[in-house]
């Protein structure tokens, strides 16, 4: 289960980043670009998130 809200939370991610940039640039609000890079990067570092080993 936890890996459901583990990809529930990579598609919000990713989808408020896509609608941040597309504000953004329709709007011309350099804030709304920023904050799409934010959550861009949040995705991709939570895409990449290490796992700890088990012993």
């Amino acid at each position: 289960m936890k890996s459901v809200y583990r990809w529930l939370i990579l598609i919000a991610l990713i989808c408020a980043a896509i609608s941040c940039y597309s504000y953004g640039s329709a709007s011309g609000f350099f804030v709304f670009i920023v904050l799409g890079l934010v959550f861009e990067g949040a995705f991709w570092f939570k895409l990449f998130e290490s796992k700890p080993k088990s012993n």
